[in-house]
């Protein structure tokens, strides 16, 4: 396993090329592109620009692994809505092609959301549906379709989130596990084992459980996980990728917030050596 870092942990207006410099400074070993409506990645990007960027990566020795996108929040594959869906499914297409580009395997998925009006049936169905539909593009471009549980009330349970993606029967897509995410309602070393070979990307976060509400999350090794009991679950199911950090940048300090994280997962993958 390696140490990675999520682009959200640098100020926005950084351009994408210093932050693959500063990431490598730091330590890190793999770097995960954030892209959107705007920013240094946006959405729109194209083949140059994203190549651009993986030659720089290339010559300071860092991975570009995924591509982690939060459209999913704003066009989700779970709406009923064929238009909003359809978005949702282009925003996917475009992540899948700019994480070839990057030379990235992998692009985080949010499925979608469970609503009041929107049932918890429906809205499984609906993501479903949208995620079959996505399948040929993820297999011709040999990048995984990551779903990542998020605080989205949907795919709540680790046997479900296996069954959705063995139903959606493609070698392309997988899991994207946020270790904290499940923390307020499971334990993490659970999920791992559940979903096994079915996991593509780990986002490495920590929370308290007695917050339980967004204040419980907090730096790598301060929260409720288990991680000696995590790392050995991601070893038993084969695991190599790397633990990506996923952590806003602190408001005074971006390399405070880097140096915090890269000091957390040096320690959590040192329990893998011993």
């Amino acid at each position: 396993m390696k140490t990675g870092i999520n682009q959200w942990a640098f100020p926005s207006e950084m351009p994408a090329m210093g932050m693959l410099t500063l990431a490598r400074q730091i330590g890190f070993e793999t770097f995960e592109i954030c892209v959107g409506d705007e920013g240094p990645v946006p959405l729109d990007a194209t083949e140059k620009d994203v190549t651009l960027l993986r030659r720089h990566a290339d010559k300071l020795g860092i991975q570009i692994t995924s591509v982690a996108s939060g459209m999913g929040w704003k066009h989700p594959l779970t709406s009923p809505d064929p238009k909003v869906c359809a978005l949702g499914k282009e925003a996917v297409e475009r992540c899948l092609h700019i994480a070839r580009w990057a030379g990235a395997d992998a692009a985080l998925v949010v499925p979608g959301v469970v609503t009041p009006e929107l049932p918890y049936d429906a809205a499984l169905e609906n993501a479903l549906c949208a995620v079959q539909d996505l399948r040929d593009t993820a297999e011709q471009l040999k990048v995984s379709i990551a779903i990542e549980n998020v605080w989205n009330r949907l795919l709540l349970s680790p046997v479900e989130f296996r069954d959705f993606i063995d139903q959606c029967d493609s070698p392309y897509v997988g899991a994207y596990f946020d270790i904290g995410n499940v923390v307020v309602h499971g334990y993490p070393e659970q999920w791992i084992q559940i979903l096994g070979k079915r996991i593509r990307k780990i986002h490495a976060k920590d929370f308290r459980a007695a917050v339980g509400n967004l204040d419980g999350f907090v730096m790598l090794l301060e929260g409720d996980v288990d991680w000696p009991a995590v790392v050995a679950a991601l070893q038993r199911a084969g695991y190599g990728g790397p633990l990506t950090a996923e952590y806003a940048s602190h408001k005074l300090s971006c390399e405070a917030t880097l140096r915090q994280c890269h000091a957390g997962l040096a320690a959590i993958l040192d329990l893998a050596r011993r």
